[in-house]
């Protein structure tokens, strides 16, 4: 489940940046720095378009932390988590019919669905994890390498080749995510909200 909800974010990522104006939906850090870009230079409409994406972020994660709260010891069958993704199945899909008259708003849709995704997966196998963005864990990666090669302490190197798959996995669904932009365009989200369908049907069987 780890690997498609990782593909799903690099895919997003990728779409967002080359259907919807060169927007991040994940990497907010870089929509700060070209916000404040943008500011300096009095761009006030280009810096609008960064700050969008960046608010709807930050209620992405306010969201899915308040449904962690709300539901997290809920015994039913479906789980806080399975909410989340089935919001971001439904969100992306929308995206998939906003035209690109309206990419603010259709960034601010994908930013907000990412943001759900890193805070309701953040971990996997006992391993902390970002599955949209890859400063975490290329840092993860380092610092278990760095053990294995000093301490050679229990477990670093198989915890470095984890982190490694899940950069080269976010990697694979962001250049996915590229070559279905470029040919299908506006409708290339809905491979993210297939893999993400995937994943709540494992989610289900596992429950």
């Amino acid at each position: 489940m780890m690997i498609l909800i990782t593909l799903s974010g690099g895919l997003q990522d990728a779409y967002t940046y080359i259907t919807r104006a060169g927007v991040f939906a994940n990497a907010q850090t870089g929509n700060i720095v070209l916000l404040s870009r943008a500011l300096f230079l009095s761009d006030w409409g280009r810096a609008f378009s960064y700050l969008i994406p960046i608010t709807a972020y930050a209620a992405g994660i306010l969201v899915a932390a308040l449904l962690r709260h709300r539901f997290q010891k809920h015994n039913g069958i479906l789980h806080w988590r399975h909410i989340v993704v089935l919001a971001e199945i439904l969100l992306l899909s929308s995206v998939s019919l906003l035209p690109t008259s309206v990419n603010s708003i259709a960034n601010a849709i994908v930013s907000f669905s990412c943001a759900m995704q890193v805070e309701a997966f953040r971990k996997a196998r006992g391993h902390a994890y970002a599955s949209t963005m890859c400063i975490g864990n290329l840092k993860s990666c380092m610092e278990n390498l760095s053990d294995f090669i000093v301490e050679k302490k229990e477990g670093s190197l198989k915890n470095t080749l984890y982190y490694a798959l899940v950069i080269i996995v976010f990697a694979a669904g962001a250049g996915s995510g590229a070559l279905l932009s470029i040919a299908l365009g506006i409708p290339a989200i809905l491979f993210s909200s297939f893999l993400l369908l995937l994943s709540f049907i494992l989610m289900l069987r596992r429950s």
